[in-house]
């Protein structure tokens, strides 16, 4: 036991020292301080009312009719019945946000090191270069808490992987399985597609090594070991898999319902191409991975009163004041994004480190880490590199289901901290000659050490310093332009020095370490304190003490204003419209049902309804989405709201139904008829529908009683049979109808929403949202989850049983 014991309380120093890290990185929430996320604050307002139903009821609402006129929750925050990998999630995830992100970082690579055999000390440095690499903590700052979790977990599922090939397939299949499953869990589709890309590398890397080795049979073995283990982390998600996918069908990210014939094929089923290649990363904006203000800033620099702009503007006639506030608004950035918050620094400290390990690693190693890299950045470029992205698009299966191309670029953030580990592991790696060791290390000097330097010098003379975006302003105000253009090369030559001063730094310490004058343990105290310091410096320009406020200053954000307290004064069932906000914006969602929202994957037809008909001033559609209110901006830039005296209200009786052929004919008729008296209905339910005549009279009446989320109710009257259109979003995997307890068929009209026919009579409809798909998933991770528990006992016995047999013998 004792030797074990002393085997293990390294690590267990380790673990301690990475909460101390992260927790005294961001600081501000050891006094009790939250950071601000604008992306979180959004969401959360999207899903206020599954929270406040779930807090007021102990139940689960699977359906939201906050947001975008309805909508399913799984893409929310759904909570799932045996959920167990949640549960492990969150008691990995012990330390407050966001330290417990940064904490997941650090230990995650850290685990993947050791698996890799990377001494532990040197795999704490690792750690340090993955957990702070800028781009890591942006999204921690803006909010993108789902992908920074993904991201965390990429490490386990690749240590998992290399486990099984290193021919430790219990614990490899054990760990590929639970780490699969926390991958899903984080519930950031396009991250883990991105990780799976990442693997198919490693796939072809081992499997020519295997062919080279003649070890096919082994590396066969293994890839049905990981098959397997993958497919269990995959079924202990089932729920969340099989609605996600259900959901996505209807989704932006599903099929383009109004697609024509002279509609490429990827989009009929996907995302537009220039929506997917908005943000495209700049072949030349590569550059600030090792110089982070090549390419400028973030959206706001507050460039100082010593920048030629504030100068310049206090030249040209403003108030201090004046030059104050627009030197604090003004971007620098001039890369080919519409804009950024920071740019995706990797450290020149772990970027020198990396070409060092490049051209020390070989075989399989080298082949997956530097294949990672050129996927990720040739892929980041986007449409900047079309022809492969189109390739991608067109041709890769779910590659045109993700958008912000840029973002493949985690990948990079994961391959070049172990590539930089690597280097500096093989630096002092006696197996290879010292005179090799030498020459590549001065190789990866003199080209970074070079690179730099030239920026420094002559950098203000190698580019132009301007982007697609500046063009009104240089034509216009030439001389601002002018001003601009000269903080933009003093930030680049600042950030060159200060990049080469570290390599010098570096490069300087591994070297008196080669000759033997600084220790080893020495020297990697001062790699890790350059790492910090070069990659938290950077770091603190996106995330500081700033970014966090209070509780109490948090709340102020939910709270209505006069606006709202107007519309709340009213208690009837409606539709709230914000157009000062714009559509994807969920501050409307707090407090009302609403046509806005904000969701990466907001469902389809209220996007082209939106889009094509609201915002082209189609009241008729507004009416039947029961937009009782809209809210504003007026000449002063203050908020009104406008009550629409002409809303159908939340069902009616209507007279006509006119039939149609496909979705388009269905969508385009909308501006044809009265929404209150006709319904629009695709040719498919004509035979259900042709021969049925409803009537609208005088004495037909419907209201709503009952409006919780999942369940609505409806007493209606009327003479003779009759056919009643529905305000609410048509989904038909979990709505279903039911007229006095019977069951009702549901039938979607007016492109989006719902209709039934009714008998004559006084009677009560109900809609209850009874998805399928939430109880044959809870089913099947159940199932799963039993089968994994019972797998990792047997790995404990079995470890159990082979110790004690060592120990007898």
């Amino acid at each position: 036991m004792m030797p074990y014991l002393k085997r293990i309380l390294p690590h267990i120093f380790v673990i301690l020292g990475f909460i101390i890290v992260s927790l005294v990185f961001f600081n501000p929430v050891l006094s009790g301080k939250m950071i601000y996320q604008n992306d979180i604050k959004l969401y959360e307002g999207t899903a206020r009312q599954q929270n406040e139903f779930r807090k007021n009821t102990g139940e689960e609402t699977f359906w939201n009719n906050a947001a975008f006129g309805g909508m399913p929750t799984y893409a929310l925050g759904a909570k799932f019945p045996h959920d167990y990998m949640d549960k492990l999630d969150r008691l990995i995830r012990f330390l407050p946000r966001p330290a417990d992100y940064l904490f997941l970082y650090l230990a995650c690579f850290y685990v993947l090191l050791l698996v890799m055999r990377i001494p532990w000390k040197m795999a704490i440095v690792g750690a340090l270069a993955f957990g702070l690499s800028s781009y890591l903590i942006i999204i921690i700052g803006v909010g993108h808490n789902a992908k920074a979790h993904a991201i965390a977990y990429f490490p386990l599922v690749i240590a998992g992987i290399l486990l099984v090939f290193q021919k430790r397939y219990v614990w490899g299949f054990l760990l590929t399985a639970v780490a699969m499953g926390l991958e899903i869990q984080a519930n950031h589709y396009q991250m883990t597609y991105y990780l799976g890309l990442l693997v198919v590398v490693l796939g072809i890397s081992y499997l020519i090594d295997a062919f080279k080795k003649k070890e096919l049979p082994h590396f066969f073995k293994s890839s049905a070991i990981l098959i397997v283990a993958a497919f269990l982390g995959l079924a202990t998600n089932a729920t969340t898999l099989l609605s996600t996918a259900e959901y996505a069908k209807t989704s932006i990210r599903g099929k383009n319902l109004l697609a024509d014939a002279t509609t490429k094929s990827s989009e009929k089923n996907g995302l537009d191409y220039e929506y997917i290649t908005a943000y495209s990363y700049g072949k030349l904006e590569s550059l600030n991975l090792f110089v982070p203000k090549l390419m400028g800033l973030g959206r706001a620099s507050d460039l100082g009163k010593e920048s030629a702009f504030y100068q310049k503007l206090l030249q040209l006639g403003e108030s201090p004041e004046t030059a104050d506030y627009y030197a604090n608004i003004t971007g620098l950035y001039w890369g080919a994004q519409p804009f950024v918050e920071a740019p995706p620094y990797l450290g020149i400290t772990v970027v020198f480190l990396a070409l060092l390990g490049l051209l020390l690693v070989k075989g399989r190693l080298r082949w997956w880490l530097l294949g990672g890299m050129i996927v990720s950045l040739t892929l980041s470029w986007g449409k900047n590199l079309d022809f492969l992205t189109r390739f991608f698009v067109d041709y890769v299966p779910l590659y045109n289901k993700f958008r912000a191309v840029s973002s493949i670029q985690v990948l990079l953030e994961f391959v070049v901290p172990i590539a930089a580990v690597f280097g500096l592991y093989q630096l002092f790696n006696e197996k290879t000659e010292f005179k090799e060791r030498q020459k590549k290390f001065l190789i990866s000097l003199g080209v970074f050490g070079g690179l730099c330097l030239i920026f420094w010098l002559f950098g203000g003379s190698l580019f132009s310093f301007k982007s697609p975006n500046d063009v009104q302003v240089a034509i216009k105000q030439p001389a601002i332009f002018d001003a601009i253009k000269e903080d933009r090369i003093t930030i680049m030559k600042s950030d060159s020095l200060r990049s080469l001063l570290f390599i010098l730094l570096i490069a300087g310490l591994l070297w008196f370490t080669l000759k033997k004058k600084i220790s080893e343990n020495l020297m990697l105290v001062g790699v890790g304190i350059l790492v910090i310091l070069d990659l938290g410096g950077v770091d603190r320009r996106s995330v500081d003490s700033d970014s966090f406020i209070s509780k109490r200053e948090y709340k102020q954000y939910f709270q209505p204003t006069a606006t709202d307290k107007q519309i709340l004064k009213d208690n009837s069932y409606y539709r709230v419209l914000d157009q000062a906000r714009g559509f994807r914006n969920s501050h409307t969602n707090n407090f009302f049902n609403s046509i806005n929202g904000y969701s990466a994957v907001r469902p389809r037809k209220i996007d082209d309804i939106y889009n094509q008909h609201i915002l082209q001033g189609n009241l008729e559609v507004v009416n039947m989405l029961n937009v009782k209110y809209v809210i504003q901006q007026n000449e002063d830039r203050k908020l009104t709201v406008q009550e629409n005296p002409s809303i159908n209200g939340p069902a009616w009786f209507v007279s006509e139904l006119k039939f149609v052929d496909g979705y388009k004919s269905e969508f385009d008729a909308l501006n044809d008829i009265d929404t209150k008296n006709t319904a629009v209905i695709r040719n498919e339910f004509k035979d259900e529908l042709e021969s049925y005549k409803p009537v609208k009279d005088s004495v037909s009446t419907i209201s709503i009683s009952k409006t919780d989320p999942n369940h609505l109710a409806y007493n209606m009257y009327t003479n003779k049979p009759g056919f009643v259109v529905f305000s609410e979003t048509y989904y038909k995997d979990g709505w279903n109808a039911y007229i006095d307890g019977a069951p009702e068929t549901v039938y979607p009209v007016n492109y989006m929403l719902r209709g039934i026919k009714v008998p004559a009579g006084k009677h009560t409809i109900e809609f209850k949202f009874e998805p399928q798909v939430v109880k044959t998933g809870s089913s099947i991770t159940l199932a799963s989850s039993i089968i994994f528990g019972l797998l990792f006992l047997g790995a404990l016995f079995f470890e159990y049983k082979k110790r004690k047999t060592d120990v007898s013998e």
